[in-house]
């Protein structure tokens, strides 16, 4: 959710929290793996394929 989308001032604040923590976390596993995560659509791949071998094209078939 992004920050700007909060509707009160508790939501923006837990959403801006929740951003900056997720991020952490993401440059931890980085740090850990050795090389970048991936990204957008590259991820949405990633993830399928490492649940099932399959991608989404194939799934969809």
């Amino acid at each position: 959710m992004a920050t700007e989308n909060a509707p009160t001032e508790k939501g923006k604040d837990s959403a801006e929290r929740y951003r900056q923590e997720t991020r952490a976390e993401e440059e931890r596993v980085e740090a850990q793996k050795g090389s970048d995560l991936a990204k957008g659509a590259d991820r949405v791949e990633e993830r399928s394929e490492s649940s099932d071998g399959k991608d989404p094209g194939e799934k969809q078939q």
